[in-house]
């Protein structure tokens, strides 16, 4: 189950097929090494994301 908490590093490595959501969600830095430890949350919080909307369409 994918949270607010998850990083995006862990999420990407776990689910790769999952980065094509944050690329359409507006997260183009997914390569960054500095976004590889943000959570959802903070990654969110800079671009400006609904992180509930967000971590729902991860689990869907």
């Amino acid at each position: 189950m994918i949270e607010k908490t998850t990083k995006i590093g862990d999420l990407l490595e776990q689910n790769p097929e999952k980065a094509d959501i944050l690329l359409e969600a507006g997260m183009h830095c997914l390569g960054c090494p500095a976004s590889q430890a943000e959570t959802l949350e903070e990654a969110c919080a800079v671009h400006g994301i609904d992180v509930d909307e967000l971590v729902a369409k991860l689990n869907a």
